[in-house]
């Protein structure tokens, strides 16, 4: 999946900035728009993506990436901190999956709330599939 890398590194031979960057402040709004088909705008994107990056970080063990990580890996770990965005500027950090009207509640069949943290999870853990990132890379 080379296709990935110039998309994700603007700069050729600036692989290791490039990484610390991406670990430090995730995927570029390029990234985003082009690449996984964001819609959000950059001022969501932005305000998203801390908490997202928190997210990725904990699916992944604390990991982002690295000079070592195939560009595969940095793809699927962009695209699932991207997905984890969208879904926080959706449903933030706390409580979705639900509303209420005066009395009136309605959550998720199940009857609980989830946690717009965990609808992000998911959400990048779709992303990570195959990819061995997940879980600390416990699958690989």
């Amino acid at each position: 999946m080379s296709a990935v890398a110039p998309s994700v590194f603007d700069a050729p031979g600036e692989r290791e900035s490039d990484v610390g960057a991406l670990a430090a402040e995730g995927p570029s709004f390029a990234f985003y728009r082009d690449e996984y088909g964001g819609i959000l705008s950059p001022a969501e994107l932005a305000e998203a993506m801390p908490a997202a990056l928190r997210c990725v970080r904990r699916v992944c063990g604390g990991a982002g990436p690295r000079p070592t990580w195939s560009d595969e890996d940095v793809g699927a770990w962009c695209r699932a901190a991207c997905a984890a965005a969208e879904a926080i500027a959706e449903h933030g950090e706390a409580c979705a999956g639900g509303w209420s009207l005066g009395s009136l509640r309605v959550t998720d069949p199940r009857g609980r709330r989830r946690e717009g943290r965990e609808v992000a999870r998911d959400a990048a853990l779709a992303e990570l599939a195959g990819s061995g990132l997940a879980f600390s890379g416990a699958g690989r």
